[in-house]
């Protein structure tokens, strides 16, 4: 071979060698076998990048992994592991030092729950996070996405709301974690080490179209559509509703629904955002939902419809912790970040409920 034929075949051999790097760009992602965080894993996979997850498995399981695989083909690494602990957390990154992005999932987060415990998810929530950020810095990772919650509004003044409003005080510990989650990750902004983006999301619903993966809690359900799926099948006896007196339409709350998998791409919008520096500053929100309000009993409803399924309630007393109503004014994420919430009402609980009746095929020797 010729000097110049070596010189372009080692060229292109680069060139092919960057591309095929652009396009698995190494990405973790903690808490991703729960809910939220393997869905985005299937979406990360079918965007090109290469996931990682990190998991304690304490309100997860391990099988999910065999979801994500059978959807996209690719069964990502995953070391499991308890993000409060600073010595498996130092260990980690010592093994793994560099990453393209993290996602961090990771949190404890049923509301009425952190009510009851405090403590526990503060020390959870806010010690994990610490622990992944103080070795991002020494890493010098660049970008993070940061699941955040549209409860850091607490009882908003208005509706609907925008990213402009005022953060206040929060309902309960859990809302609180979000909120000085954000906190600390803005201060650590500051300092120009790190970009990143806190998705303001509202209330996730649905399963992927496979159902394949879906919300799948450990013990009672804290969240309204897993009650009301394992209540039509049968697993549970009735849906409770916390509350009817509220000044709303019909009296119970009244949140914005959004399809997990619409959620999981705002994920990897954001991610590409900051990858490919498009960012305005070093430190952005986005709310995530669909703008619109449904009311618990609405969705009961709805999911009545679509299912053929009449389901036994009653109303019982309000929660403590609950806001009476909330939905996003999502105008800035269509527009700034490119990303629009695709799936209505009926898609969200018509495939939280194929997953519902799918459970027992994917785990026939396990009670869930």
């Amino acid at each position: 071979m010729h000097k110049c034929e070596i010189r372009y075949a080692s060229y292109y051999t680069i060139i092919f060698e960057q591309n095929f790097f652009y396009s698995m760009q190494k990405i973790l992602v903690t808490g991703g076998t729960g809910f939220i965080g393997s869905h985005t894993v299937v979406a990360l996979i079918e965007a090109g990048f290469e996931a990682t997850i990190i998991d304690d498995l304490s309100n997860s399981r391990l099988e999910v992994l065999d979801g994500i695989e059978k959807i996209t083909g690719t069964k990502p690494d995953f070391y499991k592991l308890n993000l409060n602990s600073k010595e498996e957390v130092y260990d980690f990154f010592n093994r793994f030092p560099y990453f393209d992005g993290v996602i961090h999932f990771a949190a404890l987060k049923a509301v009425g729950e952190s009510v009851e415990k405090p403590l526990e998810y503060y020390s959870n929530n806010l010690g994990s996070l610490i622990n992944l950020l103080e070795n991002i810095k020494l890493k010098r990772l660049k970008n993070l996405v940061f699941s955040s919650s549209c409860t850091v509004y607490g009882q908003p003044d208005q509706l609907p709301v925008t990213e402009n409003f005022p953060i206040k005080k929060a309902e309960s510990p859990y809302g609180n974690t979000k909120i000085i989650s954000e906190q600390i990750i803005e201060d650590l902004c500051k300092q120009k080490k790190l970009n990143s983006i806190s998705l303001r999301y509202f209330n996730p619903i649905g399963a992927h179209p496979s159902a394949l993966i879906g919300e799948l809690p450990i013990g009672p359900p804290n969240n309204l559509i897993p009650v009301v799926t394992q209540t039509a099948i049968g697993k549970r006896d009735k849906v409770i509703v916390f509350g009817d007196d509220y000044p709303t339409v019909d009296g119970s709350c009244i949140r914005d629904y959004i399809h997990v998998t619409d959620l999981a791409n705002a994920h990897v919008i954001a991610l590409q955002r900051m990858v490919a520096g498009k960012q305005r500053t070093n430190y952005e929100v986005f709310n995530i939902g669909t703008g619109t309000g449904y009311s618990v009993l609405n969705v009961i409803n709805t999911f009545e419809k679509v299912s053929g399924v009449k389901l036994n309630y009653e109303i019982g007393p309000r929660r403590q912790g609950d806001v009476v109503q909330i939905y996003a004014d999502t105008s800035f994420a269509n527009e700034e970040l490119g990303w629009k919430a695709t799936e209505d009402l009926e898609s969200m609980v018509s495939s939280a409920w194929e997953w519902e009746q799918n459970i027992p095929k994917l785990f026939p020797n396990n009670s869930i």
